[in-house]
């Protein structure tokens, strides 16, 4: 965690110095360099021998593998909490089924009780109506 504190910082001064650099007006000449440099001399080229070259590409060789297994750690980490994202997004989902479900089970439970209700009624009035026509019915003739 410090890690990354420290590179997001480091990379917040060089981002800050690069825009402030943009700023400049630097001209930069686009043609290739015709003369070869001259500032080569022997006093300043140093001479590696065998060994510390071999050295220095081990050293270099296991910086490259660090930088790749921590790599591949974070992208592993990465499709990690991608699966998980996405399972809770599947969870997320079925719960919101399951309620809208559920609501509309408790909505025809209502609409069969309201029904059976109605249906009672309607029985109850039929078989009122039916005996209130057959009772006057039946006094009227007798008159």
């Amino acid at each position: 965690m410090q890690k990354d504190k420290l590179k997001f910082r480091n990379c917040g001064k060089i981002m800050s110095i690069v825009i402030l650099l943009s700023f400049l007006k630097i001209t930069v000449f686009g043609e290739p360099l015709t003369m070869p440099l001259t500032n080569s001399s022997e006093e300043w080229t140093r001479h590696y021998t065998d060994l510390e070259i071999d050295l220095l590409i081990d050293e270099i060789s296991e910086i490259a593998i660090e930088a790749i297994e921590q790599a591949a750690a974070e992208a592993a980490r990465a499709a990690a909490l991608a699966a998980v994202e996405r399972e809770a997004a599947t969870y997320r989902e079925a719960e919101r089924w399951r309620l809208e479900a559920e609501f509309y089970l408790r909505e025809i439970e209502a609409a069969r009780r309201t029904g059976r209700k109605n249906t009672l009624i309607a029985v109850l009035i039929g078989i009122l109506g039916g005996l209130a026509v057959g009772v006057g019915g039946t006094i009227l003739m007798r008159n």
